[in-house]
C-alpha cells in the first residue's frame, strides 16, 4: 500500500481505502427536505448516536458552520443567566473566551495556562457555566479525565470536543453540551458541524430566552422548546448531501472497528511518536506530562540548543522550510504548528492515520531536520 502523507489536523485524512465509489448513492440533486434527503440526515443522527453510545435522553444534530458554528450556537443560545468561566490553554479556547468577553459580553472568568500545559482544573467554580475544549487541537493538550466535572453541577458543562470525539473516552453524564466536526477523527469533509444536547441544555433552551438576537443559523428553540426537528434530520439550512453521503461512508467504517477500536488506532499512532521521540534528544512533545497529552492533534517542539539559540522569526522560518520540503516530497503535508502556537511541528494522529504512516513521515522528518539545521 503506498504511503499516506496526509497529516493535516482538519479536514483530516480520509478513512483507510477510501475513494469515490463509496459515494455513489448520494442524494445529489435532491433536496434534503426531500423524503430521500431527510432520511440520509436522520440515518447519520441515528447512526453516530449509537456508535457514540449517547443517552437516550441526549440529542443530536447537524447544523452549518462546522465546529464552530455547532459550539458558537451552543454558546450564543444557551449562555448569559449564571456567571460563565472559560478554560483556555490553546487558540479554540482562546476564540470562545474572545467571543463571551467581546460579543456576549458576559465578564467570564477565564483561567488560562499556555500551551502545552492546562489551568487547575480541581479549582473550577461549577456554580458557573463552564466552556472548554476536550482536547487542544493546537496545543497537543486534553483533559486528563471527566472526574474534575461534578455531577452535581450547577452550571452546564459547553465542551468543544472535535478533535476528541471518535479518538478519546467522552463521558456523557459530565456534558450538557458538546460539539464536534465529521472533518476530524472521521476524515470527513468541512462545513458541517455536530451539536449534542443533554437533558439540563435542553432544560435551559426551554426555561431561557438570550437578551441579544440570535441568527437564524442559531436558533434552536421553537415554540418554548427545543426545536426537535433539528436533531431528527429537519436541519436548519442547506447541508451539502454529497457531504452527508461521505459521513456515512466513514461511519460505516468506523462502525466495522467499533468506537474501542477507533481509539485504540489513535493511540497506536501516538505510541508511534512517543517511541521515536524517546530516541532523539533535538525533539520532545510540546505537552511534557502523559497524561495531558493528545493522541490525535501531536505537537513537538524542537528543543536542541541549536535550534533555541535562534532569534524568534528564524526559529519559524525554520520550521517552515522543513515542513515545505517534506511537503515538496511527499513525506509528510501540513505538519507546521497552528499559526497561533509556538514553532514546532504537528501530526495529525487520529484513527484514520496508520501507524506505518506515522513512522515513515517521521523518519522523513529527521532527514531534513539534520540537513536544515546545520
Amino acid at each position: 500500500m503506498a504511503h499516506n502523507p496526509n497529516f493535516s489536523s482538519g479536514p483530516c485524512s480520509k478513512r483507510p481505502g477510501w475513494n469515490l465509489e463509496g459515494l455513489k448513492d448520494a442524494a445529489l440533486g435532491r433536496s434534503h427536505r426531500s423524503t430521500l434527503g431527510k432520511s440520509k440526515l436522520g440515518e447519520a443522527i441515528t447512526r453516530s448516536k449509537k456508535l457514540l453510545g449517547l443517552p437516550d435522553n441526549y440529542l443530536l444534530g447537524i447544523l452549518p458552520g462546522s465546529d464552530t458554528g455547532a459550539f458558537e450556537a451552543a454558546m450564543w443560545t444557551l449562555l448569559g443567566p449564571r456567571p460563565v468561566t472559560a478554560l483556555v490553554w490553546e487558540s479554540f479556547g482562546g476564540e470562545w473566551a474572545k467571543d463571551l468577553q467581546k460579543e456576549l459580553k458576559l465578564n467570564p472568568t477565564v483561567s488560562e495556562a499556555p500551551y502545552g500545559k492546562l489551568p487547575d482544573l480541581r479549582a473550577v467554580d461549577w456554580s458557573n457555566d463552564v466552556v472548554f475544549v476536550a482536547n487542544g487541537t493546537t496545543s497537543g493538550v486534553k483533559i486528563p479525565d471527566w472526574d474534575w466535572i461534578p455531577a452535581n453541577r450547577e452550571g452546564l458543562a459547553l465542551c468543544d470536543a472535535t478533535s476528541a470525539v471518535f479518538a478519546m473516552p467522552v463521558d456523557w453524564s459530565k456534558v450538557d453540551a458538546l460539539t464536534y466536526s465529521w472533518q476530524k477523527c472521521l476524515g470527513g469533509e468541512g462545513a458541517h458541524g455536530v451539536l449534542v444536547l443533554g437533558p439540563r441544555a435542553q432544560e435551559r433552551i426551554a426555561s431561557y430566552d438570550p437578551p441579544w438576537p440570535l441568527p437564524k443559523v442559531f436558533r434552536l428553540k421553537k415554540k418554548g422548546a427545543v426545536d426537535k426537528a433539528i436533531f431528527e434530520g429537519d436541519t436548519i439550512n442547506t447541508p451539502s448531501m454529497l457531504c452527508v453521503e461521505d459521513y456515512l461512508d466513514a461511519l460505516a467504517w468506523a462502525e466495522s472497528i467499533g468506537l474501542e477500536g477507533l481509539f485504540r488506532r489513535s493511540q497506536a499512532n501516538l505510541k508511534v511518536v512517543e517511541d521515536w521521540v524517546a530516541g532523539r534528544d533535538w525533539i520532545d512533545f510540546l505537552a511534557e506530562d502523559r497524561a495531558v497529552r493528545s493522541s490525535t492533534s501531536v505537537c513537538l517542539k524542537v528543543v536542541s540548543e541549536k535550534f533555541r539559540a535562534m532569534g524568534e522569526k528564524e526559529r519559524g522560518d525554520f520550521i517552515k522550510a522543513v515542513a515545505s520540503r517534506l511537503s515538496k516530497e511527499g513525506a509528510a503535508h501540513d505538519v507546521s504548528a497552528y499559526r497561533d502556537a509556538p514553532p514546532g511541528f504537528r501530526f495529525w494522529c487520529g484513527p484514520t492515520i496508520e501507524p506505518g504512516d506515522v513512522k515513515q513521515a517521521l523518519e522523513a522528518l529527521e532527514k531534513v531536520y539534520l540537513q536544515t539545521i546545520r
